[in-house]
């Protein structure tokens, strides 16, 4: 398995599992620090193996978002089971994988220990997951001297988690605002393609209001294919 460097992004992240809700929530990306018993170098192995058999619906073959405060949960649950160094440890070990990372960008809810969808992933928990695993995805294709071209992908993703959030494009970006310029910059490009989309959809429907048209009479006038302009009328 490539070892990749984990940033303050994913610290971030694993900081709402093991800490407590309180001071999860007000940690910042730019100044999340490692919890101090990774610095033990805990084998983390046989927690995370226990983790899977009592909660296979969590730390199966699929990742859920784990709920603020599940480190105490299971705690509370199982004080006989874990201790509490080498189960903080499984979890920030956990939710710095990339799989649990992907599960937090996929935009699913939080899950309590019973399954439970209980709460919505933070827009900027959901945006620091996208930007690790989008750093992730560079140096691996940089390792594997792959010259796909990611910020496309990375834009459309990023728009995504916008429109998903509910929020102004100005609320959003106080919200995931942080001090790395080239992921500022991303985040500048991705809103600007959403504008752009947003300008264009408007402007094809006051031009089929006008055109006293049927939908395919209009598409076929402009030469657009049917079923974008029937999907862009509807929005």
């Amino acid at each position: 398995m490539t070892t990749i460097e984990i940033t303050e992004n994913a610290e971030a992240i694993a900081a709402e599992v093991v800490e407590s809700p309180a001071s999860a929530a007000s940690v910042p990306a730019e100044t999340a620090k490692p919890a101090k018993s990774e610095k033990l170098k805990i084998d983390v192995q046989p927690v995370l193996q226990k983790l899977f058999e009592l909660y296979p619906h969590l730390f199966g073959s699929q990742f859920l978002p784990l709920k603020l405060g599940t480190y105490q949960d299971l705690m509370a649950a199982h004080p006989e089971d874990f201790k509490k160094d080498s189960l903080k440890a499984a979890l920030g070990y956990h939710a710095r994988s990339t799989r649990y990372l992907q599960c937090v960008a996929d935009g699913h809810k939080r899950h309590d220990l019973q399954g439970n969808a209980v709460e919505d992933v933070s827009p900027e928990h959901v945006y620091l997951a996208l930007l690790e695993l989008f750093r992730r995805r560079v140096i691996s294709n940089a390792k594997a001297k792959t010259k796909l071209n990611l910020r496309p992908i990375f834009r459309k993703q990023l728009i995504a988690a916008f429109v998903a959030s509910g929020l102004s494009r100005q609320d959003y970006q106080l919200k995931v605002q942080n001090s790395d310029e080239e992921a500022t910059n991303l985040l500048e490009e991705a809103l600007a393609e959403f504008d752009a989309k947003q300008a264009k959809q408007t402007a094809l429907k006051r031009a089929f209001e006008g055109s006293g048209k049927k939908t395919a009479e209009f598409a076929e006038m402009y030469g657009l294919d049917l079923a974008e302009v029937e999907k862009m009328l509807q929005k």
